[in-house]
């Protein structure tokens, strides 16, 4: 199997160099530091043991490579606009896309969600430009259940864990999907394959959206965050407001607050994805994170006074950073 890995991040880099171990012909598309790091020292890699590499073809553009079997987008979700027609020449009638993002995807409606089938959700997906690019007919959903980091370009620190949820959006378990499972098992993942890929995305978004803006807002870790008796309260007033919105559109959540929280708390110390963003400068995924769901809450009738509120506060301050764009005009949010 070709596969290209485009975002060669703590993610990215962790699957890549897992296909590329499980005997994948693994690409990367990097710029500068990482570019060359990658071909000088390949992929590295630990899991709490020795540094291992995996020798890898790392280019600066997809036109180098032409098309694959498999492509990985670990980018983070502000880039993927522009990302998004730069690889083109890596897409053909069979390939395969595995967006490994946080957050609604663009690709969340695509034959789910009952009257919302089909809709595109504009502060994903600006003037459905990643639509338009990308082939719904390719994509595989993917929900990453692990911890990893890129401390310095080209090395990964991943957690010995690793779990990943893939599925067809249409909920089909497909040939497609078989092979794709097996070739990750064989990449050190636990694998689940699910019919409903929509409800995986929801779920772990009901622990994002909380603990990932609160931590970028606040500079805490995430036990602090849940120490703290009010910001724990805020915590679960936005994941009820999440819930609702979720069973609206066919993401019903059953575990309860409590229960979601207890499995936070056995995290400790963990500096979130978006407060590790924000600390290097990166621009926030607070559109894929927060955005997306108070679209959807105007568009099934819950009101999200919560998350509107978290959304806010996280949005001025990444603003004020200049990590997340002025607007020309906002429109008061949903009540």
């Amino acid at each position: 199997m070709k596969a290209c890995i485009v975002g060669a991040g703590a993610i990215g880099g962790s699957i890549g160099f897992g296909l590329a171990r499980a005997g994948c012909l693994v690409s990367c598309i990097a710029r500068g530091r990482t570019l060359a790091t990658l071909r000088e020292k390949g992929l590295r890699f630990t899991d709490g043991g020795p540094v291992e590499a995996a020798s890898i073809h790392a280019v600066e553009s997809a036109g180098e490579l032409g098309v694959q079997d498999l492509v990985v987008l670990a980018v983070k979700a502000p880039a993927l606009t522009d990302v998004a027609p730069l690889i083109l020449p890596l897409l053909g009638p069979s390939t395969i896309v595995l967006p490994a993002m946080n957050g609604v995807p663009w690709w969340f409606f695509q034959g789910f969600g009952g009257e919302l089938a089909g809709t595109s959700l504009e502060p994903i997906d600006p003037r459905g430009i990643i639509a338009s690019n990308i082939s719904p007919a390719s994509i595989i959903g993917c929900v990453v259940h692990f911890g990893a980091s890129c401390p310095e370009p080209g090395l990964i620190k991943a957690l010995p864990q690793r779990t990943l949820i893939i599925g067809e959006p249409s909920g089909k378990i497909s040939e497609r999907l078989n092979v794709l499972g097996e070739i990750l098992r064989k990449s050190g993942y636990t694998v689940k394959l699910t019919d409903s890929i929509q409800r995986e995305v929801w779920y772990k978004l009901w622990g994002n959206m909380t603990m990932n803006p609160l931590s970028a807002l606040t500079g805490a870790t995430m036990d602090k965050i849940l120490d703290d008796p009010l910001v724990n309260q805020l915590c679960r007033e936005v994941m009820a407001e999440a819930k609702s919105v979720g069973a609206k559109i066919g993401c019903p959540i059953e575990q309860s607050v409590d229960d979601r929280i207890a499995i936070s708390r056995t995290l400790g110390a963990f500096k979130t994805s978006m407060l590790q963003d924000l600390e290097a400068g990166r621009p926030l995924e607070l559109d894929a994170i927060l955005t997306s769901v108070v679209e959807i809450g105007k568009l099934v009738g819950e009101k999200t006074p919560y998350i509107n509120t978290v959304l806010g506060l996280t949005r001025l301050k990444a603003r004020i950073m200049g990590l997340y764009p002025q607007p020309a005009s906002e429109e008061p949010a949903n009540n």
